[in-house]
């Protein structure tokens, strides 16, 4: 079973009588996408892909329609059925999504696709009909892991970091590399653990495995896990730790959130749209990074000393001059 979601009318955000459609009827765009399991109720990856589907309906006057994968199973009948219903650009949300893009891909080659989190060149076939939405987490992630470690050495308990991962998967872990990697020059002495979970939306997993690292004496537990690291941002809280969120700005949570590495999907997927628009949509990648503000932090606590925020916004700047390049695979 497949649960579709027509977003005119999704989560009461869209005008009401406007019904997704624009004036122009017939020659109005139509632009479909398929969540991963999280859903758009994700506070982060999923429901940014949609804030960007919302920008460019408001710019651009195109139709829009979400298809709610229950599981990795739905990813191919939802991305092949708007493929079939002629959709103008279907999109795919995620990493665990590259087999069904790969496969439906080839079935539809007239058919435009944009995924998150992929790169076209690990498509099967590098298909030209294709386009890579893709980040530089690890240069967000560094800094995010570098005012983790200077928070360790302002504060009492031990130096101890860590990350709650969802998967084991090329994003997911640059992010991690990234902060590991921060951390250590903000505190050399710093020990940064990470655990994966294997899950994007089992809050009650990430949170037993924030709870772990806490005790072994993480002040910082960084949530790379979707709507499964939701879970690990309370164990922050109940613990009184930090909690350092990701992919959305996810200090509404409380003020145990130290920041959060945050990526542009609404940007990248906006962009992915208007090209479709301008008719200049062609396969391969578009890579955001800090120098296009396509990743960032967050807002970060006002209980940071100043002279943190200072040297963090030093070695952002040095990350965008390239004379800091953060790593991409965790050591």
């Amino acid at each position: 079973m497949r649960r579709w979601l027509v977003v005119a009318c999704a989560l009461a955000l869209l005008a009401s009588g406007s019904g997704g459609q624009a004036a122009s009827g017939a020659s109005t765009l139509k632009v479909g996408m398929v969540t991963d399991p999280s859903g758009l109720n994700d506070r982060g990856f999923n429901h940014l892909a949609y804030v960007g589907m919302l920008q460019a309906q408001k710019r651009f006057g195109v139709h829009i329609s979400v298809a709610q994968s229950r599981s990795p199973a739905d990813y191919i009948p939802n991305l092949a059925s708007y493929a079939r219903q002629g959709y103008d650009l279907v999109l795919g949300v995620g990493y665990t999504e590259i087999g069904a893009m790969s496969a439906v891909a080839k079935r539809f080659p007239k058919t435009r696709f944009a995924i998150v989190d992929v790169a076209n060149g690990d498509l099967a076939g590098k298909p030209k009909n294709v386009l890579g939405l893709l980040f530089h987490e690890e240069q967000v992630g560094y800094l995010a892991g570098y005012l983790a470690g200077l928070e360790t050495k302002r504060l009492p308990g031990r130096d101890v970091v860590s990350s709650v991962a969802g998967e084991k998967q090329p994003p997911v872990d640059r992010f991690i590399a990234g902060y590991q990697a921060g951390a250590k020059r903000a505190n050399p002495r710093v020990t940064a653990i990470n655990s994966y979970s294997q899950d994007f939306n089992d809050q009650a997993k990430c949170k037993a495995i924030a709870l772990n690292q806490i005790a072994a004496g993480s002040v910082a537990v960084f949530a790379v896990a979707g709507g499964c690291g939701l879970g690990a941002l309370d164990a922050a809280r109940e613990r009184k730790v930090w909690g350092i969120g990701v992919d959305s700005d996810q200090s509404f949570l409380g003020a145990h959130i130290l920041t959060s590495a945050t990526k542009k999907v609404d940007r990248a997927v906006f962009l992915a749209i208007k090209s479709v628009a301008d008719g200049r949509f062609h396969g391969g990648n578009a890579v955001y990074g800090l120098e296009d503000s396509g990743v960032g932090l967050g807002k970060i606590s006002p209980r940071v000393p100043k002279a943190e925020v200072a040297a963090l916004n030093r070695i952002q700047a040095q990350i965008v001059a390239g004379k800091l390049v953060p790593p991409k695979i965790i050591r």
